[in-house]
């Protein structure tokens, strides 16, 4: 194995429910619910869920989610517009928090 991920894991998630079927029941069962055509296209939530894939880095869903982006019908453009609003919306919080180190500077100062 290349990587500490590994690629195989994904198309065995369904197994994530060995050790207590009931829970896996219910997660599956949320989860199909949540990606179902709603308010939002399963587009929409496909381009929001590789947008948040990137956010909290997580290769599985990475992948996933790009393979399910192009069967919903988004493109490469629409997926990495999504991804750099995800990047916004992080380095943005990031930077924000400097708010809190200035008032401590500010305090600590005086």
């Amino acid at each position: 194995m290349d990587t500490y991920y590994n690629p195989d894991h994904l198309p065995n998630f369904g197994k994530i429910g060995e050790g207590n079927p009931e829970l896996g029941e219910k997660f599956f069962s949320y989860y199909n619910s949540v990606f179902a055509e709603g308010a939002l296209s399963k587009r929409e939530k496909a381009l929001i869920a590789i947008a948040v894939a990137h956010t909290v880095q997580c290769p599985y869903c990475i992948d996933a989610y790009t393979k399910e982006c192009l069967q919903q019908g988004a493109d490469l453009e629409q997926m990495t517009e999504a991804v750099h609003v995800a990047t916004a919306i992080r380095g943005g919080s990031s930077l924000i928090h400097g708010l809190q180190m200035l008032d401590q500077v500010n305090k600590l100062a005086m």
